[in-house]
């Protein structure tokens, strides 16, 4: 097994220089590196403790899934990105089913969620990351809930092309629309539906297994709506 980067911990964790040296040692033992392919799952829902992830590279993505096998994601986690819902056993009062799995092959380092809630009761500053870290990650929540709630499907499916994209770094989105409904917590039918109206306006252009963005301009409008 290749040795642990240790700049990498004080790159992540904003209290990584404030600990002794035997502080970050217990950290450090406590950490295992894993590198997933593409479509693998880190986390599944309540029933496991996996630990905290801190991405090194690559992207995940965590996401709810209903008994019927129905998806929508919350939030991806990319280069730097530490999820600490995929340490439940740890959190009081929390009960998301949360399923956390790569989109890309992903470089993680996995911390044993006990070691870091012990060093969470005795240094205040581990513990505070960890309740912003949450804080931020509900606020991301609730933007979905948001969405779905008050916005017109249009506005939505247009935030989602533009985050996309920005997430693939340029106009051209991978995504089938299927997965596209997956991410959204639709049907691949209102997608088609939609992705038709958007071609026809002239904002995008699909092909197979994908779509170019044509008009940013007015995506971001619609999007600001």
């Amino acid at each position: 097994m290749e040795p642990l980067d240790q700049n990498f911990y004080t790159e992540v964790f904003p209290f990584w220089k404030g600990l002794t040296l035997v502080e970050q040692q217990k950290i450090i033992s406590h950490t295992k590196r894993y590198v997933y392919e593409k479509g693998h799952r880190i986390h599944s829902g309540l029933k496991e403790c996996t630990g905290v992830l801190a991405v090194k590279r690559g992207q995940l993505r965590a996401y709810l899934m209903s008994d019927e096998g129905k998806e929508i994601t919350l939030y991806r986690l990319i280069d730097g990105d530490v999820c600490f819902l995929s340490a439940s056993c740890i959190l009081k009062n929390i009960s998301f089913e949360i399923y956390v799995d790569t989109e890309c092959e992903t470089e993680l380092y996995l911390i044993q969620a006990s070691a870091y809630d012990a060093l969470g009761k005795t240094n205040l500053a581990v513990q505070t990351f960890l309740q912003e870290t949450i804080s931020a990650r509900f606020s991301d929540v609730m933007w979905v809930v948001e969405q779905i709630v008050f916005m017109k499907f249009d506005r939505r499916l247009a935030i989602f092309l533009l985050e996309q994209a920005a997430l693939e770094g340029g106009d051209t989105i991978t995504l089938t629309h299927e997965q596209i409904a997956r991410h959204m917590g639709s049907a691949r039918e209102v997608i088609s539906r939609m992705l038709k109206y958007f071609q026809s306006e002239g904002l995008v252009k699909g092909y197979r297994g994908g779509i170019r963005l044509l008009d940013r301009k007015r995506l971001n409008i619609l999007a600001n709506e």
